[in-house]
């Protein structure tokens, strides 16, 4: 018989090629392709594999909003509808079977498939080259470290004491808030203040800033009047004093700097939007040689850490979280790393060339640099279009909008800023035009079909070569060539 005292034996260490350590949208991005390669890899995962579901409750909460939406100002077509009635539970069952729709694609069966080793549970580094998951020890050749971020709690007085919604806890309810607030004012923020208004709750919206700061002011304020106008309670630049309960759900407190008064918001349910920290706590990163700021892991610009043999992706990475993230960001980053970790091709993750959307109507997006940065760095140009000028627009009711790119003096494209219908979709062509470092002038060659909104991001690009129109040199030339025939 064996000695009850003597401790099971250890696993036996594991030794990949890789390991992944966070089975979001980066970390399975990464994992995938890996398998697909035939590399040993290991997948660590302590929660839901795919990350966070907030994105995709967003996605389609804003889908089923837009319908209702659509419904009501259907009048101005021509047709005469009643106001939509909401129903809750078919209302539950549209996010979940988006949700449902996703699962087998980040599934710890398709990756296993594939020939990936998944374990669940929390990871740890004990050294430089070891991560322990339980009793399992993992010496991998390279390690990713893709764990994302969490919205973080606001240090408020009273909120310990107060139930509150995340965005993914929405996916769960049954029945809509009756009054929402929601704290804060960035993308996910109003995408879920317009969202549940359209959907019928009252919702209020509070930050202690301004509306989407990071975006272009021009264009926040096209969305700002959208909102109000549909009915969203704005309380921007609010000093909120303290949550508190109240009959029926929350109230919070809001000074008025200005008399020294108060104010009370209240609702039946809160909903935290604010500001992402990065969710590497309890990975005892500095047994690892590896360093971490306010905003995250520090990296490099090909995203090693400070420990060569780690790299970090996606919303964990320094300068990641609330500045240039989301899962496309995730993804290409788990792109450039795999293509150094296994065929040692060095790559440079840029910040700027990655678009940036809300998802809200009218959508803002923007890509580069921003007019005020732009103009920060030297002489630019300003090139506008507005929405109002395409058939199409005029033709959906969707006017409100416009894009604006801003290039060098000599018309190079430096960054873009959309606000309108589909701007999320116009991003994408003049992200790759900055990427592949194209001008104003080339841009305005592309051929869009008429009519589309892409003629708006056209004509933009093509209003740098108006003033060259009325250059006397070009006129003169004009009619040397003209007495030619």
């Amino acid at each position: 018989m064996s000695d009850p005292a003597t401790p099971p034996p250890r696993s036996a260490p594991l030794t990949p090629d890789l390991c992944v350590i966070g089975a979001g949208t980066g970390g399975l991005a990464f994992a995938t392709a890996a398998a697909a390669f035939g590399v040993a890899i290991v997948v660590v995962e302590r929660g839901r594999m795919g990350g966070d579901v907030g994105d995709t409750v967003i996605e389609a909460l804003a889908a089923a909003g837009a319908r209702a939406q659509a419904v009501r100002e259907a009048r101005r077509f021509g047709i005469v509808a009643a106001e939509p009635e909401i129903d809750d539970a078919q209302l539950h069952d549209h996010i979940q079977r988006v949700l449902t729709a996703q699962a087998p694609n980040v599934s710890a069966e398709r990756l296993t498939a594939l020939g990936a080793t998944v374990l669940r549970g929390d990871a740890r580094f004990v050294s430089r080259s070891t991560v322990m998951v339980a009793d399992q020890a993992i010496k991998a050749r390279r390690f990713v470290i893709a764990t994302g971020a969490r919205t973080a709690v606001p240090a408020l007085p009273g909120l310990d004491g107060i139930p509150h919604l995340s965005v993914s806890d929405l996916a769960s309810l049954t029945r809509r808030p009756e009054r929402l607030i929601v704290l804060g004012g960035q993308a996910s923020g109003v995408a879920i203040a317009q969202a549940m208004r359209r959907l019928g709750s009252q919702v209020a919206l509070v930050d202690e800033g301004d509306l989407l700061r990071r975006e272009d002011p021009e264009a926040v304020a096209i969305l700002r009047r959208t909102l109000l106008r549909e009915g969203v309670a704005l309380h921007e630049r609010a000093t909120i004093k303290r949550a508190e309960r109240a009959k029926g759900g929350v109230r919070l407190v809001i000074g008025d700097g200005a008399s020294g008064s108060e104010r009370t918001i209240e609702g039946t349910h809160l909903l935290l939007a604010g500001p992402a920290q990065p969710a590497i706590d309890g990975l005892d990163l500095e047994l690892a040689g590896i360093r971490r700021g306010p905003d995250g892991i520090q990296v490099d610009r090909g995203l090693r850490c400070t420990n060569r043999r780690v790299y970090a992706i996606g919303d964990c990475a320094g300068g990641a979280p609330g500045s240039v993230g989301g899962g496309h960001v995730a993804e290409e980053q788990a792109r450039l790393v795999l293509r150094n970790a296994l065929f040692r091709q060095p790559g440079a993750f840029t910040p700027l060339a990655a678009p940036q959307a809300t998802r809200t109507f009218p959508a803002i997006a923007r890509v580069g640099l921003s007019e005020a940065d732009a103009l920060a760095n030297g002489p630019v140009r300003i090139l506008r279009w507005p929405y109002a000028e395409s058939a199409r627009a005029q033709a959906e009711r969707t006017t409100d909008g416009f894009v604006k790119l801003v290039t060098d003096a000599k018309g190079k494209l430096l960054g873009a800023s959309i606000v309108g219908a589909q701007a999320d979709e116009l991003i994408a062509t003049i992200g790759l035009a900055l990427k592949r470092e194209m001008s104003a002038a080339e841009l305005a060659e592309l051929l869009a079909p008429w009519p589309s909104l892409s003629e708006v991001s056209k004509r933009a690009a093509a209003s740098f070569l108006v003033p060259l129109a009325t250059k006397p040199l070009l006129r003169r030339i004009i009619g040397i060539l003209r007495r030619f025939g």
